[in-house]
């Protein structure tokens, strides 16, 4: 509970806790006649007209990564196997939580804090920045659509491996071969290396995108489950680089059974 707590009071807290060069203004974005951001106004496009999510993006307030289950009350949707492992690090208070021991968050990423979308017709990288929630990383994600498929026999990863098309102004993203170590959210729901996840992305204007995220996992749910968050451009700021290691004293705070 205390843990649940200090995650959510930092996650409340201002953006500006992330940023640095904090007076030099993002070139090239719409803004008002006094100069704020136009977060209103159209969705940027690509030359070749495919919408432009490139940008700095924060998640908006959720409590996904907190609990990331379908329906909180009605565990019934786990599998025998899962539902032990969940059990126990309920047990444990949460304190082998990747986060805890500066690793990676794995698939919990999607949804746990800010990131940056740099976009080229071949490739789209994620840029991740999540610190201030118990552990914290740098991390990256490459999502692929030059037409290669996602990989039959994969050397399994934390963030695994990513492919994506566009349905529309939609962009579709599929993401496998996962090692099974991340967790999804911080209250231990497991994952396995069957795990199989489905992003789209839809920028709604400027400053406002939908993502909706879709999970499956026969190994550890008997069904796949989706939920939906929203994300809004941050401008005239920027990533602050976060090296978990450096001071790493929260492990040593964490007791469990």
């Amino acid at each position: 509970m205390q843990r649940t707590m200090l995650v959510t009071a930092l996650w409340l807290l201002p953006t500006s806790l992330f940023a640095q060069w904090l007076d030099f203004k993002t070139p090239g974005i719409p803004r008002t006649a006094d100069g704020k951001p136009n977060l209103t106004a159209p969705a940027p496009r690509t030359p070749d007209g495919k919408p432009d999510l490139s940008g700095l993006w924060m998640p908006q307030r959720n409590i996904y990564w907190l609990d990331v289950s379908p329906n909180p009350q009605d565990d019934s949707f786990f599998t025998p196997a899962a539902e032990a492992v969940f059990q126990k690090r309920a047990a444990d208070l949460a304190q082998d939580w990747p986060g805890t021991h500066c690793l990676p968050l794995g698939p919990g990423a999607i949804l746990a804090g800010m990131y940056r979308i740099m976009q080229s017709p071949s490739v789209v990288a994620l840029l991740f920045n999540v610190v201030g929630n118990g552990g914290g990383l740098d991390d990256y994600r490459q999502v692929f659509l030059d037409g290669r498929e996602l990989p039959k026999d994969p050397n399994p990863t934390w963030m695994g491996y990513s492919i994506g098309h566009w349905e529309g102004d939609t962009f579709v993203v599929e993401t496998s071969g996962f090692n099974g170590k991340g967790w999804l959210d911080t209250n231990g729901h497991p994952v396995t290396e069957s795990l199989h996840v489905i992003e789209r992305y839809h920028r709604k204007d400027f400053g406002h995108m939908d993502v909706q995220i879709t999970i499956d996992d026969s190994k550890a749910y008997t069904k796949p489950w989706t939920v939906t968050e929203g994300a809004v451009y941050q401008p005239d700021t920027e990533l602050l680089e976060y090296i978990c290691e450096e001071n790493n004293r929260d492990f040593g705070h964490f007791v469990g059974k």
